[in-house]
């Protein structure tokens, strides 16, 4: 049976969403965010080195990291959905966006949540890259919105549900979505799964959704 250590507000939603897309069993460990620090609890240790969420444990394996999780589900029982044909331009896409999601979206809107945090928001940093970099790839998503429906193609794949928590996040400030309509329109698609819904039952309080 998978477990899904799964860390409130956390990346781990995505994983829970691509359970239920898959229509795997999988069971919970819950953990929260400590509210001072909004860190992960030790305990977390005790499941990985790293204490960070998301973390599966599937018998005698755990696997860390939100594209490693991805792809050893969709491999291991996908049968052949939710990832295009090898081969194809359609997985070209798919392999891009499935690591562009933590290798470059991510970093700038995880250094203005901990600039904001720490009460350094208006710093020469946040001015001259944080915001500048933010600006940069989320005009470039909505660029990519209007060659496609989904990040890959014309079919919803994992790459989808991959990309989905920078999206959620930057959502989290309603004219950033506003300027970008096509991202908005992602939004509203995901939202509207069902599986999206039975993960959010499942997993319990999202900020992000």
């Amino acid at each position: 049976m998978i477990i899904v250590h799964h860390l409130n507000n956390s990346r781990s939603q995505r994983v829970l969403w691509l359970l239920e897309e898959l229509g795997i069993e999988y069971d919970i460990k819950f953990y929260e965010r400590d509210p001072q620090t909004m860190l992960a609890p030790e305990s977390l240790r005790q499941v990985h080195p790293l204490g960070k969420s998301p973390v599966i444990t599937d018998a005698d394996l755990t696997i860390a990291e939100s594209g490693a999780i991805i792809e050893y589900l969709v491999d291991h029982y996908g049968n052949g959905r939710l990832v295009p044909a090898p081969g194809t331009p359609e997985r070209l896409r798919y392999t891009y966006w499935l690591h562009y999601a933590e290798g470059s979206a991510m970093p700038p809107l995880l250094l203005r949540l901990i600039f904001e945090h720490f009460g350094i928001g208006d710093s020469k940093a946040m001015d001259a890259f944080i915001a500048p970099q933010i600006k940069l790839h989320f005009d470039y998503i909505e660029g990519e919105f209007r060659k496609s429906t989904w990040f890959a193609g014309s079919e919803f794949t994992a790459a989808d549900i991959q990309m989905s928590f920078p999206l959620e996040m930057i959502a989290m400030r309603p004219e950033e979505v506003e300027s970008r309509p096509k991202l908005k329109e992602f939004l509203a698609r995901i939202h509207a799964r069902p599986a999206y819904k039975r993960a959010l039952e499942r997993g319990g309080k999202y900020d992000f959704s």
